[in-house]
């Protein structure tokens, strides 16, 4: 598994996580239980703490660190290649691909962050709503479909990480 200790901190893994061989998880950082890292994802807690709650996707590419607490719900998803820097993502949110969340900004429950788009820092995004652009601004309120489309997600990214933990197999 690609976990490092660094400067006399380990991270914890939570049971039924699955983190990719060539993803890294460095120091001090808490992972819940049932999440899935992806490959190439480079969870850094070298200077500040990182914790991600349960039941998570860290999807390929990601970067998370910070310079002091960077604080991520459970069933939140990370889009592939988005950064997260030192920033509070609550539970069910939904960070798009290639997305930007800088320097104590805050992201509300169940709030959708388009692709691409940077959330500035010291900024907080209420919940419930969809923000998108450079930098990023409400677009709409969520309705049903996106939270069946969010669940949806959720439970697939779930399913996916057992399924891994059970049938990923080296082949030479």
């Amino acid at each position: 598994m690609p976990v490092y200790s660094f400067n006399g901190k380990k991270p914890v893994i939570g049971e039924g996580t699955w983190i990719a061989p060539n993803a890294y998880v460095i120091g001090d950082v808490r992972i819940g239980e049932r999440c899935y890292i992806g490959f190439g994802a480079v969870i850094r807690g070298d200077f500040g703490n990182i914790t991600i709650g349960d039941e998570c996707a860290i999807e390929e590419g990601v970067v998370i660190h910070g310079p002091t607490q960077t604080l991520i719900g459970s069933r939140v998803i990370a889009g592939h290649m988005a950064m997260i820097h030192n920033a509070t993502i609550r539970d069910c949110a939904l960070i798009g691909m290639q997305a930007m969340i800088c320097d104590n900004s805050v992201i509300g429950e169940w709030t959708i962050v388009a692709e691409k788009s940077m959330v500035m820092k010291n900024l907080t995004l209420a919940g419930r709503k969809i923000y998108g652009g450079i930098p990023a601004v409400e677009m709409a309120d969520l309705r049903q479909r996106h939270y069946d489309y969010l669940t949806f997600g959720q439970l697939a990214y779930i399913e996916l990480a057992e399924k891994y933990g059970t049938s990923f197999e080296r082949m030479d």
